[in-house]
């Protein structure tokens, strides 16, 4: 018999399929695990199928070694999508196969946990008076019964407890003991009574099969019940389930409500979590002894069999797109595994985006609307404020005269606030005034962002840090000036003029640390939150009564065709987090463009209105949904390297133009808007093709630049990229 092997080696040469003998006496099945001899080496590979004979002459074939696990690390299921994910985002197997795989499981340095309890052996026991601790302990054990050895040791001494082992009158057990993530992060439990529409949804979706289904549903509709309920049909129809959330910090409150509903059967997934959480939490799924996983987007490789439900929710959000290697979308993979499974696919939001709707109106996604708030509540109203009016008026500071007055009755009223502005730090750059010197990372191409608590500039982009500059190293001038706001200097303000506890939230916080500032601000009143993005959605505070969006325009103005549409979507998410309880809610916006249509939309929570306008805007200009976007990423430290491949893959390209002459939009090869990062020069292929050939078209891509690439130069091909600088 043949097996057929991928080996784990990340390298394009060896990337396919290698056949191996399999041997007499070990039982080695598809998906298993397996040691063999690969030249010189003992390599681990992968078992993804077995044969009766194979193409190559039998003398030259190796016989694989050993198998390594138990049990085989990979479904069938899993090893169809890895091959799937290859073709779909040109991938090596070998890359696929390890997100299914975290390395606390594939390197073996983590083992499960082992907690040793100690019991009575016997009834009757006579101790020595000289070893009065070893009586101590036997009479403890007796009263307290099993316990810790640790304990043990603690109470009467490793070397009574280890004495009285020597003697057999008292038993050594080792058990496993799960090392379960903490979560101090608590949610009240309730016993929800579905509406009509949220019924409707329930009822609707777990009586499918296979079918892609956008549930778009307004902030504070209830869509997380929906989920719940969908999951809980597929548990009592023995299935299992994965629930996807696009941030880590939205992870907390989601695991705390699934937790109150499934108790010890859910399991969570995310970068945060220790080496041994991390395991456990795996093999609690790969076991069946968890049934629903919960995490952002690498949860959708949980080792999961026998799937009844996915679950993406916020599924508009751009951080369910992997942009570094391996890059994938996971709405791509989420679908195809439901595809697999014959399970419906859940994708969630109060704002979809514009190509899931479009999907939706097209009839390729079944559309299900929850159109108002569970608790029956209006949605919070939005005043949008004319910062351009506040300079003429006199006021020049980071919040206007309307949004003050707000606060300061918020805060009297004794409830909460969130305040949102779309950049960390104390501010974007500093820049001399003398000579335009503004400090940039010597590894990137980006300019350094000011942290004023620690007092260094940081590139969030390598994360390097450098000292703040006191004076101008070019001019030597000390006349510094301060760029844009972050959410540091909003904190540093706002301390100014409120006497109540601030919590900041943003990347700069520890990862560890975010949990105890939701916590804390949950359990708080008054108080002011303070974040970019990961305030903005998902997060059910029924004390926050006022939202601000301090710098409603900075992502109006990023150099991306989907500007206009993460601002439609970033107010409406953000203004749902004030009212989601009894108190009414209400939405302070600052803008520089109070006349611009999305303002207008946003403010009506009208996505129809936006949604047509943005529709037609895409259509005329060739844009998503209408064409499909490639972006061939060429980097490397050296310069005249990476721009000689670039030149050889978009001649080829531009031969395939000629070929395919009215399917191609756009063809155009240039810098990077951030030329340079992590000591990479970046240059970048932009291609815009309808349609109608794209399959065959994009596969000819892939293969230009498999063929063309070289050592030293990565290149990278991206469908539907999120982010093009």
């Amino acid at each position: 018999m043949i097996a057929e092997v991928i080996v784990d080696v990340m390298a394009s040469e060896v990337d396919k399929v290698f056949d191996y003998i399999l041997p007499e006496d070990q039982n080695i099945t598809v998906g298993d695990r397996v040691c063999v001899p690969f030249g010189s080496r003992q390599i681990d590979g992968f078992v993804i199928n077995i044969k009766q004979t194979s193409n190559y002459n039998a003398s030259k074939l190796k016989q694989i070694t050993k198998k390594k696990d138990a049990q085989p690390l990979l479904s069938e299921n899993i090893i169809k999508l890895c091959f799937f994910m290859k073709q779909k985002f040109f991938l090596r197997l070998a890359d696929t196969i390890r997100l299914f795989l975290p390395p606390v499981v594939r390197n073996g340095k983590v083992k499960e946990k082992l907690v040793n309890y100690v019991f009575l052996n016997c009834d009757d026991f006579l101790i020595s008076k000289k070893a009065p601790n070893q009586l101590k302990a036997l009479m403890y054990l007796k009263e307290k019964g099993k316990t810790t050895q640790t304990e043990l040791n603690k109470l009467f001494g490793a070397s009574a407890v280890n004495a009285l082992i020597e003697k057999q009158l008292i038993k050594l057990e080792s058990t496993k003991t799960n090392r379960t993530p903490k979560n101090k992060f608590s949610v009240e439990k309730k016993q929800i009574t579905l509406n009509a529409q949220q019924a409707n949804a329930v009822e609707v979706i777990s009586k499918s099969h296979y079918q892609p289904f956008l549930l778009k549903g307004v902030t504070g509709s209830g869509k997380t019940e929906v989920y719940i309920n969908c999951i809980q049909n597929a548990l009592k129809q023995g299935k299992t389930a994965i629930m996807l959330v696009p941030e880590i910090s939205l992870t907390p409150q989601m695991f705390a409500r699934f937790r109150n509903a499934f108790g010890d059967t859910v399991a969570i997934l995310h970068s945060s979590l220790t080496n041994g959480e991390r395991f456990d939490e795996w093999n609690r799924l790969h076991s069946g002894e968890a049934r629903i996983a919960i995490g952002a987007r690498s949860c959708i490789f949980a080792p999961m069999e026998n799937v009844g439900v996915i679950v993406v929710d916020e599924e508009h959000d751009n951080s369910y797109y992997s942009e570094s290697n391996p890059r994938y979308h996971t709405h791509e993979v989420a679908r195809y595994l439901a595809y697999l499974n014959n399970c419906p696919l859940i994708l969630g939001s109060a704002t979809p985006s514009v190509e899931s709707y479009y999907l939706a109106k097209k009839g390729e996604y079944r559309l299900i609307q929850l159109t108002e708030r569970a608790n029956k509540k209006e949605l919070p109203n939005i005043e949008i404020v004319d910062m351009l009016s506040e300079i003429h008026l006199g006021n020049t500071g980071i919040f206007s005269t309307r949004f003050l007055s707000e606060l300061e009755t918020c805060l009297k009223n004794k409830k909460q606030a969130m305040i949102f502005i779309n950049r960390r730090g104390f501010s974007s750059f500093l820049m001399c005034k003398e000579c335009g010197y503004v400090p940039k990372c010597e590894d990137c191409d980006v300019s350094l962002v000011y942290h004023k608590e620690d007092e260094t500039l940081k590139c969030h982009y390598c994360n390097r840090r450098y000292r703040t500059l006191p004076v101008c190293p070019k001019c030597k001038s000390s006349s510094i000036r301060y760029g844009a706001v972050g959410t540091q200097r909003v904190v540093e303000e706002l301390k100014k003029m409120f006497d109540v506890p601030i919590f900041r939230l943003d990347n700069d916080i520890n990862k560890n640390a975010y949990i105890d500032v939701l916590e804390t601000f949950n359990q708080t009143s008054p108080a002011i939150l303070v974040g970019t993005q990961m305030i903005a959605k998902g997060h059910d505070f029924n004390n926050v009564t006022l939202v601000g969006i301090v710098d409603a325009d900075m992502s109006l103005h990023f150099s991306d065709y989907k500007a206009i549409e993460r601002t439609f979507q970033l107010i409406t998410q953000v203004s749902g987090r004030a009212g989601r309880s009894e108190s009414e809610g209400k939405v302070v916006l600052q803008t520089y463009y109070p006349k611009h249509f999305v303002y207008r939309c946003a403010s009506n929570y009208d996505y129809g209105a936006f949604f047509k306008k943005e529709l037609n805007l895409r259509e005329v200009s060739h844009f998503p949904p209408f064409v499909n976007i490639l972006r061939v990423l060429v980097l490397g430290e050296d310069e005249k390297k990476v721009l000689t491949n670039l030149e050889q893959i978009y001649n080829a390209v531009k031969l395939l133009k000629e070929e395919y002459s009215s399917d191609f939009v756009y063809l155009h090869a240039m810098k990077c808007p951030k030329k340079r990062l992590q000591k990479n020069y970046r240059y970048q292929i932009l291609i815009r093709i309808y349609k109608k050939n794209e399959v065959e078209i994009i596969s000819k891509i892939y293969a230009i630049c498999d063929k063309l690439k070289t050592s030293k130069v990565s290149i990278f091909v991206e469908n539907d990229p999120q982010n093009l600088s």
